[in-house]
């Protein structure tokens, strides 16, 4: 058999999330979604601020279902410059575009922007149906007019990886070595497949994510890489707290990881917010689900004391960034925040 030349033989590579964007990709949510039950309506306000700030920032990308939603869209973004907005008729069952989009890698040569299509299972079948998110990767690359590198044997969303850029990525073990993604695959194989994938030469591990997570602990909720050998993870004070304890394990493997060049990491740290709970579930909730485009970062905070240390945090890492916070004590019963919700574009 043929080997199949992957991205990496291609010279290609997954840019970090601070280089320079073309767009930022979501996916407007769908009434008949499992992701906001009951509450919709309240959510919709928060996608309209993710989008505003977004459109000050870069082109946003909108995959819609059909034209009558892209006029329904449009009207509650007449706020946004309308050559910023750009609407994709792409159907998504859920609104998660970090998880079900395309990664896109980027080269020097032509083509310099390609995407990575892999395959999609809704978390480890937590959520159905997950057809229409399972084909959005190969959709936007058909409309973008960029080739595609299929991964279907091979389960990853976005939001399970964070890379530098620069060689290294970080993931946990609690979701990529979950049996419900690739039970035929161990650690080994998995790092083969996202060297492959996404030009990277080391993995770093760490364990578990955050306790109310669904997508068996997600690294975007917990550490992010800020530059290229510094990272701001999270961590809880109140040792009674359940997040505790995996997340002080987090930290100390931090503290001994070194980038594929052998640089020792830098680590800072962001606190956890309140513990946050909805009919006897407790929420996900993290001020690591920040979104970096390219002159602002979005912010999820919940309408606590610990939101102005969030922000500052963010001020210090982003000097030339204007730090947006948008309340998401509403959005968090999907699970998720602005990482979870926008896919970024490279520019090329």
């Amino acid at each position: 058999m043929k080997h199949a030349v992957s991205p990496a033989e291609k010279g290609y590579r997954m840019p970090a999330e601070w280089e320079p964007h073309e767009a930022t990709w979501i996916s407007w949510p769908q009434p008949e979604s499992n992701s906001f039950p009951g509450s919709l309506p309240r959510v919709i306000p928060t996608f309209v601020k993710m989008a505003e700030a977004l459109a000050e920032s870069e082109m946003v990308r909108i995959n819609v279902n059909c034209a009558a939603q892209e006029k329904e869209v449009r009207k509650l973004l007449k706020n946004c410059p309308p050559d910023r907005i750009e609407f994709f008729h792409i159907p998504t069952d859920e609104p998660w575009c970090r998880d079900h989009g395309p990664i896109f890698v980027t080269r020097k040569k032509e083509p310099k922007l390609a995407a990575l299509d892999f395959g999609f299972n809704a978390w480890g079948y937590k959520l159905s149906p997950f057809d229409e998110d399972n084909a959005v990767p190969a959709a936007a690359a058909r409309a973008l007019g960029v080739p595609v590198f299929g991964f279907h044997d091979f389960i990853l969303e976005g939001g399970s990886i964070d890379t530098n850029g620069e060689g290294t990525l970080l993931t946990t073990e609690s979701c990529l070595l979950n049996a419900n993604r690739n039970p035929s695959l161990d650690r080994h194989a998995i790092e083969k497949k996202l060297r492959a994938a996404l030009g990277v030469e080391k993995i770093l591990w760490l364990g578990d994510g955050i306790e109310g997570d669904d997508t068996d602990g997600h690294v975007d909720d917990i550490t992010r890489f800020i530059s290229r050998d510094t990272v701001l993870t999270v961590v809880e004070e109140d040792e009674s707290d359940p997040n505790f304890e995996p997340l002080r394990q987090n930290l100390d493997r931090l503290h001994t990881m070194r980038l594929a060049d052998g640089t020792p990491l830098h680590v800072h740290t962001l606190p956890m917010p309140r513990r946050i709970e909805r009919d006897g579930q407790r929420l996900p909730a993290s001020y690591a689900n920040f979104y970096i485009a390219n002159t602002v970062v979005l912010l999820p905070v919940y309408g606590e004391r610990n939101d102005a240390w969030a922000v500052s945090a963010l001020h210090e890492a982003f000097p030339s960034r204007r730090i947006v916070p948008i309340d998401c004590q509403e959005l968090i019963w999907g699970l998720g925040a602005f990482h979870c919700l926008t896919q970024q574009q490279p520019a090329v």
